[in-house]
């Protein structure tokens, strides 16, 4: 019951972002639209036991590429003031009391005892998909040449990326 009421919870807040990167018109609000949906997307990967696959949404998307498109945005800069004035007076407060409510819940639930802990892995028991054993295990094992492949794919990628750069710059410097 728990899992089900957090899925529609954390799948709401995901679309809520999802709709804020739509229909945002301050390119800064669009971008923390989506680092709640990716975040949301975490915290599921998360209840379905998903560790690892919960962690590079984490680390990945939510951190490196997240961290990028802000440093894009910064870069290309905006050339209109913004207006700093609050205009929700009370909206420090409904956040504070939103935060206040769900770590209450949470603790309630944690503390309850009628919330058990699920193990992602039992000893000697089958292992369950999207922990650090399953990926790996068919990572390396059925799809090692597709991985490697991409891997070089990647990095001549990278090497004509920076290729092409350094001709365009001698070009232009000529």
């Amino acid at each position: 019951m728990v899992e089900l009421v957090l899925f529609f919870l954390l799948g709401a807040a995901a679309v809520a972002g999802a709709v804020t990167v739509i229909f945002a018109r301050n390119t800064i609000h669009a971008a923390m639209g989506l680092l709640g949906t990716l975040f949301s997307l975490g915290v599921i990967y998360v209840v379905n036991l998903a560790h690892l696959v919960a962690a590079v949404q984490v680390i990945v998307y939510a951190g490196a590429v997240m961290t990028l498109f802000l440093f894009v945005i910064m870069l290309i800069g905006v050339d209109k003031t913004e207006d700093t004035s609050e205009s929700l007076p009370f909206q420090r407060k409904l956040v504070g009391g939103l935060a206040l409510i769900i770590l209450l819940l949470g603790g309630g639930l944690a503390f309850g005892g009628r919330f058990s802990w699920t193990p992602a892995a039992t000893p000697g028991g089958p292992i369950p998909n999207g922990t650090v054993q399953a990926v790996a295990e068919r990572l390396f094992t059925g799809w090692v040449l597709a991985f490697e492949v991409t891997a070089l794919l990647l990095t001549i990628a990278a090497a004509g990326a920076i290729a092409l750069a350094q001709f365009k710059r001698r070009e232009e410097g000529q």
